[in-house]
């Protein structure tokens, strides 16, 4: 559910270390070590906090040899600072929630039938950017959060769909369903994804 995500978000920022640690790498990119001398803490500490920015996706981390350097994720960052606005008024405009989740659901599935064989292969990739995005959504809704593909093995796994897996790897990539790093693959956090209901 967005709500859940939103939530989890903003819980991520509910803490002033974790707040001036962010402020600290919008300058750049730093090492746990800088970190603790520059808001006079204990390294312990920053892992700790590190860890909870991690995992609602606000920072990257990097290691090179014993040492791990941190960076904002700026996209993520940006794309999610008004989400919680947008969530509470979209249900204004569009007529509560339910009445949101249920229109979408109606159009996800109306494109489904369309684009899927009743064995599940994608008959075409859509023109159109919205459905583009509701099956390229279905598709990846498929993968394992959290795993690492190598670029064979999602080319498999989107062969087992459609035969043009180069096109749908890189729409994958475009419209952030995944990032690649070094040729692997991995899921990005679905608040990353662009999104089809916010289209006309």
């Amino acid at each position: 559910m967005q709500l859940d995500k939103v939530v989890n978000y903003h819980k991520a920022l509910a803490d002033p270390t974790r707040i001036k640690l962010l402020i600290l790498l919008a300058d750049g990119e730093l090492n746990g070590q800088v970190l603790a001398e520059k808001l006079g803490v204990t390294p312990a500490t920053i892992t700790h906090h590190a860890a909870k920015l991690r995992e609602a996706s606000l920072i990257n981390e990097r290691r090179e040899k014993n040492t791990i350097y941190f960076s904002l994720n700026d996209y993520f960052i940006k794309n999610n600072a008004n989400a919680a606005v947008n969530l509470i008024y979209r249900a204004v405009v569009e007529g509560g929630t339910e009445a949101v989740d249920d229109s979408h659901h109606r159009v996800r599935q109306a494109v489904i039938k369309n684009f899927f064989t009743a064995e599940g292969k994608l008959k075409s990739i859509p023109a159109q950017l919205k459905k583009k995005l509701i099956v390229l959504e279905h598709l990846v809704a498929k993968l394992e959060k959290g795993r690492t593909y190598s670029e064979k093995e999602i080319n498999a796994f989107i062969r087992g769909y459609h035969e043009d897996f180069a096109t749908i790897r890189r729409e994958f990539i475009m419209h952030h369903f995944m990032f690649r790093e070094d040729e692997q693959y991995e899921l990005n956090p679905q608040e990353m994804w662009t999104k089809w209901d916010t289209l006309s």
